[in-house]
């Protein structure tokens, strides 16, 4: 019997049953879906790391306010995408879900927590992460209301208000923006490194490999995302240019890693491991193009996908900090 055979479709309602404290602790935290945190934290890290390098000092405190309000944005995302993916039928409708890679918590269908109760968890974070955003103003001044304001907006309109970025067409769009440009850029200008044309292409891979996280993730929930009218790439465009587009962007995160290597922004190997990791990205891609025909074919290529992004992140993270040591 294959893995993907007794992998569970749901979380089990009877292992965060309880009222006392640290049940609820618990059932907050995984709403969240904190398997997805490395999204949030490895660019805060290549970001302050690169703002190391480039503006020649480090704040611990300043570092540790930037990735609780980033993490805290991400987790409302999470939690709120749970809630407006419930709203539109999305989630309810899905029967070929990969959990607990896709298909949100389940938290909501399996009534672990009712949809009043993730919101109010959703609005919580947000108020958090707000605070950490003041915090961040009085350090370092108003610039951070811009990057505060951007991360929040993509945040909450990726699955509610009016716009609803993933139901348009504009979902991998707004995470290379929420999960690349603005963490990896405000990490770094926190850390006062300037916001200049090198920062802004090193963000890029970054968000590039957040965006098909969330691009192979799609693959399984085309059938309820159509139904539910959620608009992403793979339901208006179909399997082969979805596998076209990952592959591609792939290619395109090396290519500039490359560039700012041959620019002398980054140490002579750091474009080995994206180039490598592009062997991992083809072997993927192939499962994207069979799409759910070979259910555990596509769970490997999700966790693949996870991999590229935490390896890739991982190790430019390291090649900004050889910077500051060498």
């Amino acid at each position: 019997m294959s893995s993907d055979t007794i992998r569970p479709m749901n979380p089990v309602p009877e292992e965060f049953a309880g009222s006392s404290f640290s049940r609820g602790l618990k059932r907050a935290f995984h709403a969240t879906r904190p398997k997805f945190f490395t999204a949030s934290i490895l660019p805060v890290l290549v970001g302050s790391a690169w703002g190391a390098y480039a503006g020649g000092s480090f704040s611990w405190y300043v570092f540790g306010l930037a990735l609780l309000a980033t993490v805290c944005v991400h987790a409302a995302s999470n939690v709120l995408n749970d809630v407006g993916d419930d709203r539109i039928g999305t989630d309810p409708r899905n029967e070929q879900r990969i959990y607990p890679y896709t298909g949100g918590s389940r938290f909501i269908q399996t009534g672990i927590l009712s949809q009043n109760s993730m919101a109010r968890l959703g609005i919580t974070l947000i108020v958090i992460a707000s605070i950490a955003g003041v915090l961040l103003l009085i350090e370092r001044g108003p610039m951070v209301i811009a990057f505060g304001i951007a991360g929040l907006l993509l945040g909450v309109l990726y699955s509610l208000g009016p716009i609803k970025l993933a139901s348009v067409g504009l979902g991998e769009i707004a995470v290379t923006l929420a999960f690349g440009v603005i963490p990896v850029t405000g990490a770094a200008w926190l850390q006062g490194a300037p916001i200049d044309a090198s920062l802004l292409l090193l963000s890029l891979p970054i968000g590039i490999w957040i965006e098909n996280i969330l691009l192979i993730n799609e693959v399984p929930d085309m059938e309820a995302d159509e139904a539910s009218g959620k608009r992403t790439f793979p339901v208006r465009f179909g399997l082969a240019a979805t596998a076209n587009l990952y592959l591609a962007v792939n290619v395109a995160a090396a290519a500039i890693v490359l560039l700012l290597t041959a620019t002398g922004k980054l140490p002579l190997l750091a474009p080995v491991v994206p180039i490598g990791l592009l062997a991992l990205a083809y072997k993927a891609s192939r499962g994207i193009r069979v799409g759910m025909a070979d259910r555990p074919g596509m769970t490997q290529s999700i966790e693949a996908t996870l991999a590229i992004q935490a390896i890739g992140s991982i190790w430019l993270v390291g090649c900004a900090l050889y910077g500051v040591w060498f």
